[in-house]
């Protein structure tokens, strides 16, 4: 199958499961069909899929991670000890693991081609990221049942992490954690907050043995913390976390705007 025939399948298979879209047409320009098949992953359930989909949405996904071009960990160059700072698209960078900024639902977004690196890694990693996402807040929701004696939804805390496998990304893992999300006046608390969702990254990577971790800019976008202080805790914790723990976990500070390249530049000197 070509990329366009794995596409149209994949499409036709997402729409069957959506009897209220039956009457969309399958439009006949390239990116129109990529934008529908993206909004059809983002708005799909964590529901049991078949093998013939995964293998045909695999298939595509990789294909689709070699023409943006994947850029090797091991090609970059540190600007600081251990530390590292590249300026791309997070989906294509292969690395040991990469940081998912996630929501306290701890499934994606599910707003169609929404411009969240959280949309950006679910897109790009396939429909069995969800699912892996969904069984781990059911498990906790069990647990939260456990303890009060009735259902209750599970909501992933800030400041924690969460470790699944990467699938189609080029990377082998991702790690997912909810940061502050500012609407005033940032707080100490929402600082400290900020400072765990770096500490247990690193911590959760220590604890896997990965040797190679890429940051992104935490809270920085739908969260709206504000850049520069949010890239100075990210470097001063990492700093401290590597002075304590000499493990030979390296790290890459993503970033994907000019003026966050600009900022840790200089932090980084």
């Amino acid at each position: 199958m070509t990329q366009t025939e794995k596409r149209i399948y994949l499409i036709k298979s997402l729409l069957s499961e959506q009897p209220q879209y039956a009457d969309i047409a399958i439009p006949a320009g390239e990116q129109e069909q990529k934008n529908l098949l993206r909004s059809l992953f983002n708005i799909r359930m964590p529901n049991p899929v078949s093998k013939a989909f995964l293998q045909i949405q695999d298939a595509y996904l990789q294909e689709e991670a070699l023409q943006k071009g994947i850029t090797e960990f091991t090609g970059l160059h540190p600007v600081q000890g251990q530390i590292y700072l590249w300026q791309g698209d997070i989906t294509t960078l292969r690395c040991d693991a990469i940081v998912n900024a996630a929501n306290s639902a701890l499934l994606g977004c599910f707003v169609p081609c929404h411009g969240c690196i959280d949309n950006a890694i679910h897109s790009a990693a396939g429909v069995q990221l969800r699912l892996e996402c969904a069984r781990i807040m059911e498990r906790a929701s069990s647990t939260e049942t456990n303890r009060s004696g009735g259902r209750k939804k599970a909501v992933e805390p800030a400041g924690k992490a969460k470790i699944t496998t990467a699938y189609n990304l080029p990377c082998r893992y991702v790690l997912h954690t909810v940061g502050p999300i500012i609407s005033g006046r940032v707080t100490q608390q929402d600082c400290d907050l900020l400072t765990d969702c770096y500490r247990s990254c690193l911590e959760l990577a220590a604890a896997y043995h990965l040797k190679s971790l890429a940051f992104c800019c935490i809270s920085t976008g739908e969260f709206h913390f504000p850049n520069k202080e949010a890239a100075e805790i990210a470097v001063r914790t990492v700093k401290d976390y590597q002075a304590k723990h000499q493990n030979g976990l390296e790290v890459i500070f993503n970033v994907f705007k000019d003026k966050d390249y600009e900022i840790y530049r200089q932090l980084l000197g």
